[in-house]
């Protein structure tokens, strides 16, 4: 499943989904909203997307993880609108017979989500500034 959601994300069912007798390994990866960023508090954080555009590209990376490694299952999901300190704000599961498989395709997908997918942060910081965050440059 790719997904992008104003709803909170329920990174239970998503561990849930990936999870198959085929597979000895599950790996979660959550990102969240932190109050400090390069030394700047974060009061929260605003994502907005192009839908069509994100939704196709995040089913290309699953494709390109697909082909790289033995996937079982993978699910993604990324938030969009206001979120507050501590909320998630994307989560992706994936599964494979053996654990570093898992790692390696959930930490590619992550990294690889995070500059190629069109999704925008606006950063709001404690001062009442704010600013908008390139996907390619996201920490």
């Amino acid at each position: 499943m790719i997904a992008l959601t104003h709803a909170p994300i329920d990174f239970s069912a998503l561990t849930q989904a990936v999870r198959s007798n085929q597979a000895g390994a599950v790996v979660l990866f959550l990102g969240t909203v932190r109050e400090m960023t390069q030394g700047r508090q974060t009061v929260a954080l605003d994502y907005e997307g192009y839908p069509a555009m994100a939704e196709a590209k995040m089913a290309e990376l699953e494709a390109e993880a697909r082909r790289r490694w033995p996937v079982i299952e993978v699910q993604i999901v990324h938030r969009l609108g206001h979120l507050e300190l501590g909320d998630v704000s994307v989560a992706l599961a994936v599964s494979t017979p053996h654990r570093h498989q898992a790692f390696d395709a959930g930490r590619w997908l992550i990294d690889t989500l995070k500059e190629v997918v069109p999704v925008w942060k606006k950063e709001n910081w404690a001062d009442g500034t704010t600013e908008w965050v390139h996907p390619g440059a996201r920490t």
